[in-house]
């Protein structure tokens, strides 16, 4: 297990980390003294983004990334190693949520989705893991979601691609034992972010902020662990509803109002974030 309770010259790369929980992450960890590769798509952006985190540019970088584009995850890791120096975590934050009932979902959506929240971790893995282990020494955390546990009407495909992030994140500790390299998985619940606008709240759970989730991944690479729900409240409220029969947790869903939290998105107030990943 790579504990670093202290960050100071840790290299961080954080993946869709111009925008949200990614840009949160990595102004927290250069707060605590950690180097940090911002890669995202819009590559003006991330890079006007890394320089007001870190205006000296010796301790923050912004570069261009597709991660759903294998070389351009090459491209990118082997950017931030030059840079900064070789990668000690990667913080797999890249993701889309276009919302919408899964019969009604075209094809090249349904792909994008995919392309994105997984096969985009699955390049970041397969191309910063390998250095690590050679290292004996890593960290790769992946973040996921809460319906990457408890699926919900209105999100379907995103729920599938959040429930495999969870499952690769499982095997992949476990294929990494021994190797002094650590795999985890960050589950947050509905976060005050662009790619949360428009939805409601469960009863008995609160929207959290895009801060309070990258003070959750920090935690992490500080002390890692297999999972982490943000807020914390939202792991025992997962496990009581598993242990119940399929009708009673049906009921109390619908009673929370979990069920429909996604499919009652507010339209008008996403139609800026999907008109931005291409939804």
């Amino acid at each position: 297990m790579s504990r670093h309770p202290d960050l100071t010259g840790l290299v961080v790369a954080v993946t869709g980390g111009a925008r949200g929980i990614g840009l949160a992450t990595a102004r927290a960890l250069v707060a605590r003294g950690a180097l940090v590769a911002i890669g995202d798509l819009d590559a003006e952006h991330t890079a006007a983004v890394a320089t007001g985190v870190d205006p000296t540019g010796t301790r923050v970088v912004g570069l261009p990334l597709d991660v759903a584009d294998r070389a351009s995850f090459a491209a990118f890791l082997e950017a931030v190693t030059t840079a900064l120096g070789p990668v000690d975590v990667l913080v797999n934050n890249a993701g889309i949520m276009p919302l919408g009932p899964l019969v009604d979902e075209t094809d090249a959506r349904a792909r994008r989705i995919v392309d994105v929240n997984l096969h985009g971790v699955l390049h970041g893995v397969k191309l910063a893991a390998p250095a690590m282990v050679a290292r004996g020494r890593g960290h790769i955390v992946n973040v996921s979601s809460a319906v990457g546990r408890v699926a919900l009407a209105g999100a379907a495909t995103y729920s599938a691609t959040k429930y495999a992030v969870v499952g690769l994140t499982e095997a992949l500790r476990s294929e990494l034992e021994g190797t002094g390299v650590d795999a985890s998985v960050v589950i947050p619940m509905i976060v005050s972010t662009e790619l949360g606008s428009g939805l409601g709240t469960v009863t008995g759970q609160r929207t959290v902020s895009a801060e309070e989730v990258a003070e959750a991944i920090v935690a992490v690479i500080r002390r890692p662990r297999f999972e982490t729900w943000v807020p914390s409240t939202g792991r025992p409220l997962y496990v009581a509803m598993t242990l119940l029969p399929r009708a009673v947790r049906d009921g109390l869903s619908g009673l929370l109002g979990a069920a429909k939290v996604l499919a009652r998105a507010d339209v008008d107030a996403r139609r800026a974030y999907d008109e931005r990943v291409g939804a």
